[in-house]
């Protein structure tokens, strides 16, 4: 086995770890689609999303 890989677990896309980050925003606690973001929110928001699509097209891999 490489010594730069886990031993055990999973890789996981970066594209899986925002979309999980993303989606915190509408199920976390007190989290629903129809309550506004606050402005910070939605400032966090918004630079996942555009991560999001950067590593989509870069197909960007991390090791957790």
């Amino acid at each position: 086995m490489s010594p730069n890989l886990p031993a055990s677990g999973r890789v996981r896309s970066a594209a899986e770890e925002i979309n999980e980050q993303i989606r915190a925003f509408w199920i976390g606690p007190g989290a629903h689609p129809t309550v506004p973001l606050s402005r910070e929110q939605r400032a966090e928001y918004e630079r996942l999303l555009t991560e999001l699509r950067r590593v989509e097209r870069e197909d960007v891999t991390a090791v957790v």
